[in-house]
Protein backbone atom coordinates (compact mmCIF):
# COMPACT_ATOMS: atom_id res chain seq x y z
CA UNK A 1 0.00 0.00 0.00
CA UNK A 2 1.26 3.16 -0.78
CA UNK A 3 1.28 5.31 2.61
CA UNK A 4 0.90 9.62 2.72
CA UNK A 5 3.66 10.71 4.21
CA UNK A 6 5.46 14.51 4.35
CA UNK A 7 9.41 14.51 3.49
CA UNK A 8 11.25 17.79 5.63
CA UNK A 9 14.88 18.30 6.14
CA UNK A 10 18.00 16.56 4.57
CA UNK A 11 20.52 13.65 5.74
CA UNK A 12 20.55 10.29 7.50
CA UNK A 13 16.45 9.33 6.67
CA UNK A 14 14.24 8.90 10.03
CA UNK A 15 10.62 7.51 9.42
CA UNK A 16 8.30 8.62 12.68
CA UNK A 17 5.29 6.58 12.94
CA UNK A 18 2.40 7.21 15.16
CA UNK A 19 0.32 5.32 16.95
CA UNK A 20 -3.54 3.93 16.88
CA UNK A 21 -6.12 6.28 16.23
CA UNK A 22 -3.54 9.07 15.29
CA UNK A 23 -2.05 10.33 12.17
CA UNK A 24 1.55 11.98 11.02
CA UNK A 25 0.62 15.16 12.91
CA UNK A 26 0.54 13.40 16.20
CA UNK A 27 5.30 12.89 16.00
CA UNK A 28 5.14 16.29 14.53
CA UNK A 29 6.84 18.22 17.68
CA UNK A 30 9.72 15.53 17.23
CA UNK A 31 9.93 15.88 13.79
CA UNK A 32 10.29 19.56 13.79
CA UNK A 33 13.43 18.97 16.18
CA UNK A 34 15.11 16.13 14.13
CA UNK A 35 14.36 18.15 10.76
CA UNK A 36 17.07 20.39 11.58
CA UNK A 37 19.70 17.50 11.26
CA UNK A 38 17.92 14.87 9.32
CA UNK A 39 15.57 14.03 6.79
CA UNK A 40 12.47 13.40 8.95
CA UNK A 41 9.46 10.68 6.52
CA UNK A 42 6.09 10.96 9.02
CA UNK A 43 3.91 8.79 7.79
CA UNK A 44 -0.01 7.77 8.34
CA UNK A 45 -0.21 4.38 8.80
CA UNK A 46 -2.63 2.01 6.63
CA UNK A 47 -6.44 3.37 7.88
CA UNK A 48 -5.16 6.55 9.58
CA UNK A 49 -4.93 10.28 8.23
CA UNK A 50 -4.70 10.32 4.68
CA UNK A 51 -3.66 6.85 3.86
CA UNK A 52 -5.67 4.14 1.71
CA UNK A 53 -7.96 2.46 3.84
CA UNK A 54 -8.34 -1.56 3.32
CA UNK A 55 -10.30 -4.28 5.51
CA UNK A 56 -6.99 -6.04 6.05
CA UNK A 57 -4.80 -4.82 9.32
CA UNK A 58 -2.09 -6.14 11.25
CA UNK A 59 1.91 -5.94 11.62
CA UNK A 60 2.80 -7.90 8.89
CA UNK A 61 1.24 -6.20 6.42
CA UNK A 62 2.07 -2.55 8.18
CA UNK A 63 5.43 -3.34 8.10
CA UNK A 64 5.32 -3.96 4.58
CA UNK A 65 4.10 -0.61 3.77
CA UNK A 66 6.95 1.18 5.26
CA UNK A 67 9.08 -1.31 3.57
CA UNK A 68 7.55 -0.20 0.57
CA UNK A 69 7.80 3.57 1.30
CA UNK A 70 11.80 3.00 1.67
CA UNK A 71 11.48 1.33 -1.34
CA UNK A 72 9.55 3.98 -2.99
CA UNK A 73 12.02 6.87 -1.62
CA UNK A 74 14.94 4.97 -2.56
CA UNK A 75 16.25 4.83 0.47
CA UNK A 76 19.15 1.84 1.40
CA UNK A 77 18.03 2.15 5.30
CA UNK A 78 16.32 4.35 7.79
CA UNK A 79 16.30 5.40 11.72
CA UNK A 80 12.34 4.04 12.95
CA UNK A 81 10.73 5.88 15.72
CA UNK A 82 7.46 4.87 16.13
CA UNK A 83 4.78 4.94 19.13
CA UNK A 84 2.04 2.29 20.51
CA UNK A 85 0.88 0.71 17.57
CA UNK A 86 3.96 2.60 15.30
CA UNK A 87 6.18 1.41 17.68
CA UNK A 88 4.92 -2.78 17.34
CA UNK A 89 5.24 -1.87 13.00
CA UNK A 90 8.96 -0.39 13.59
CA UNK A 91 9.83 -3.71 15.60
CA UNK A 92 7.91 -5.74 12.92
CA UNK A 93 10.30 -4.04 10.26
CA UNK A 94 13.65 -4.61 12.33
CA UNK A 95 12.49 -8.22 13.27
CA UNK A 96 12.17 -8.69 9.43
CA UNK A 97 13.62 -6.90 7.44
CA UNK A 98 16.78 -6.14 9.44
CA UNK A 99 19.17 -4.01 6.67
CA UNK A 100 16.78 -1.74 6.32
CA UNK A 101 16.62 -0.40 10.03
CA UNK A 102 19.73 1.54 10.83
CA UNK A 103 18.44 1.98 14.85
CA UNK A 104 15.37 1.84 16.57
CA UNK A 105 13.39 4.36 18.65
CA UNK A 106 10.32 2.55 20.75
CA UNK A 107 7.59 4.77 22.28
CA UNK A 108 5.60 3.04 25.51
CA UNK A 109 5.28 -0.82 24.17
CA UNK A 110 6.69 -3.71 24.30
CA UNK A 111 7.00 -6.65 21.57
CA UNK A 112 4.15 -8.78 23.65
CA UNK A 113 1.10 -9.84 22.73
CA UNK A 114 -1.92 -7.65 24.74
CA UNK A 115 -4.61 -9.51 26.29
CA UNK A 116 -8.01 -8.63 24.44
CA UNK A 117 -10.59 -6.75 26.76
CA UNK A 118 -13.90 -5.37 26.40
CA UNK A 119 -12.87 -1.94 28.08
CA UNK A 120 -11.72 0.32 25.14
CA UNK A 121 -13.09 3.60 25.21
CA UNK A 122 -11.50 5.17 22.66
CA UNK A 123 -12.49 2.48 20.12
CA UNK A 124 -16.04 3.22 21.80
CA UNK A 125 -16.47 6.76 21.46
CA UNK A 126 -14.67 6.54 17.87
CA UNK A 127 -17.65 4.40 17.24
CA UNK A 128 -20.16 6.64 18.18
CA UNK A 129 -18.88 9.82 16.52
CA UNK A 130 -18.91 7.65 13.38
CA UNK A 131 -22.69 6.04 13.77
CA UNK A 132 -23.99 9.72 13.43
CA UNK A 133 -24.17 12.89 11.83
CA UNK A 134 -22.06 15.36 13.46
CA UNK A 135 -22.14 19.04 13.07
CA UNK A 136 -19.85 20.55 15.04
CA UNK A 137 -16.29 19.52 16.33
CA UNK A 138 -17.52 20.14 19.68
CA UNK A 139 -20.72 18.58 19.03
CA UNK A 140 -18.42 15.11 18.83
CA UNK A 141 -17.03 15.93 21.79
CA UNK A 142 -19.97 16.11 23.54
CA UNK A 143 -20.84 12.37 22.27
CA UNK A 144 -16.66 11.58 23.19
CA UNK A 145 -17.49 12.54 26.48
CA UNK A 146 -19.88 10.06 27.25
CA UNK A 147 -17.17 7.40 26.97
CA UNK A 148 -14.23 9.43 27.86
CA UNK A 149 -13.59 11.96 30.67
CA UNK A 150 -9.93 12.71 30.06
CA UNK A 151 -10.26 16.16 27.40
CA UNK A 152 -6.95 15.44 26.78
CA UNK A 153 -7.76 11.96 25.23
CA UNK A 154 -10.53 13.67 23.55
CA UNK A 155 -8.89 16.15 21.85
CA UNK A 156 -5.93 13.93 20.32
CA UNK A 157 -9.10 11.58 18.80
CA UNK A 158 -10.84 15.01 17.85
CA UNK A 159 -8.04 15.47 15.40
CA UNK A 160 -9.71 12.48 13.47
CA UNK A 161 -12.52 14.79 12.09
CA UNK A 162 -12.55 16.34 8.86
CA UNK A 163 -15.48 18.90 7.51
CA UNK A 164 -17.56 17.09 4.25
CA UNK A 165 -19.48 18.65 1.48
CA UNK A 166 -22.21 18.31 2.96
CA UNK A 167 -20.84 20.52 6.15
CA UNK A 168 -20.93 17.33 8.30
CA UNK A 169 -17.91 16.43 10.12
CA UNK A 170 -16.86 12.30 9.59
CA UNK A 171 -13.96 10.48 10.59
CA UNK A 172 -10.35 9.72 8.32
CA UNK A 173 -9.95 6.80 10.12
CA UNK A 174 -11.17 2.86 8.60
CA UNK A 175 -13.42 2.83 11.95
CA UNK A 176 -14.90 -0.83 10.08
CA UNK A 177 -11.54 -2.30 9.72
CA UNK A 178 -9.84 -0.81 13.28
CA UNK A 179 -12.76 -2.18 15.38
CA UNK A 180 -12.42 -5.86 13.35
CA UNK A 181 -8.81 -6.12 13.89
CA UNK A 182 -8.73 -4.52 17.26
CA UNK A 183 -8.75 -7.19 19.84
CA UNK A 184 -6.82 -9.88 17.29
CA UNK A 185 -4.21 -8.76 15.05
CA UNK A 186 -3.39 -5.30 16.38
CA UNK A 187 -2.65 -6.27 19.46
CA UNK A 188 -0.37 -9.16 18.68
CA UNK A 189 2.91 -9.04 18.85
CA UNK A 190 5.89 -8.29 16.49
CA UNK A 191 8.22 -11.66 15.65
CA UNK A 192 11.03 -12.63 13.84
CA UNK A 193 14.59 -13.06 14.52
CA UNK A 194 16.42 -10.83 16.89
CA UNK A 195 16.94 -7.30 15.83
CA UNK A 196 20.73 -6.80 16.81
CA UNK A 197 21.19 -2.87 16.00
CA UNK A 198 20.72 -0.15 18.35
CA UNK A 199 17.58 -0.20 19.95
CA UNK A 200 15.86 2.50 22.27
CA UNK A 201 12.60 1.67 24.58
CA UNK A 202 11.29 4.70 25.96
CA UNK A 203 8.47 4.26 29.14
CA UNK A 204 5.90 6.24 30.20
CA UNK A 205 6.47 6.49 34.15
CA UNK A 206 2.94 5.45 34.70
CA UNK A 207 2.12 3.77 31.57
CA UNK A 208 1.38 -0.19 31.55
CA UNK A 209 2.53 -0.60 28.64
CA UNK A 210 6.25 -1.75 28.93
CA UNK A 211 6.16 -3.59 32.53
CA UNK A 212 9.12 -5.25 34.59
CA UNK A 213 7.82 -8.65 32.99
CA UNK A 214 8.21 -7.57 29.58
CA UNK A 215 12.26 -7.17 29.64
CA UNK A 216 13.08 -11.05 28.78
CA UNK A 217 11.35 -10.79 25.42
CA UNK A 218 12.93 -7.15 25.25
CA UNK A 219 16.03 -8.17 25.46
CA UNK A 220 16.05 -11.98 23.64
CA UNK A 221 14.33 -10.30 20.28
CA UNK A 222 16.47 -6.56 20.75
CA UNK A 223 19.35 -7.59 22.67
CA UNK A 224 21.27 -4.71 21.51
CA UNK A 225 18.88 -2.60 23.57
CA UNK A 226 18.47 0.29 26.59
CA UNK A 227 15.40 1.43 28.47
CA UNK A 228 14.55 4.94 29.55
CA UNK A 229 12.05 6.28 31.63
CA UNK A 230 10.23 9.40 31.70
CA UNK A 231 8.87 10.82 34.79
CA UNK A 232 5.26 11.60 36.04
CA UNK A 233 3.63 10.60 31.97
CA UNK A 234 1.74 8.05 30.89
CA UNK A 235 1.19 6.57 27.52
CA UNK A 236 1.04 10.07 26.04
CA UNK A 237 4.90 11.10 27.27
CA UNK A 238 5.38 12.44 23.43
CA UNK A 239 3.24 15.09 24.48
CA UNK A 240 3.10 14.97 28.22
CA UNK A 241 6.81 16.18 28.29
CA UNK A 242 7.72 16.78 24.71
CA UNK A 243 11.17 18.37 25.60
CA UNK A 244 12.01 15.44 27.63
CA UNK A 245 10.83 13.11 24.84
CA UNK A 246 12.84 14.98 22.01
CA UNK A 247 15.82 15.15 23.79
CA UNK A 248 16.37 11.75 24.40
CA UNK A 249 15.61 10.78 20.87
CA UNK A 250 17.83 13.08 19.53
CA UNK A 251 21.11 12.08 22.03
CA UNK A 252 20.16 8.62 21.12
CA UNK A 253 20.13 8.83 17.49
CA UNK A 254 22.79 11.12 17.56
CA UNK A 255 25.27 9.17 19.53
CA UNK A 256 25.87 6.32 17.10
Amino acid sequence: MKLNFTDKGSGTAVILIHGMFGSLSNLGNLAKVLAQNYRVISVDLRNHGDSPHDDKMDLVLMAADIVSLIKELQLNSAILIGHSLGGKVAMQVALSRPELVEQLVVADIAPVDYPQTNNAPALDALNAVAGMQVASRSEADEIMSQHIADQMTRGFLLKNLVRQANGYFALKLNMVSISTNYGTSLVAAPAGLPFAGPTLFIKGETSAYIQEKHRPVINSLFPNAQLRVIADVGHWLHAEKPDTFNSLVSRFISAL
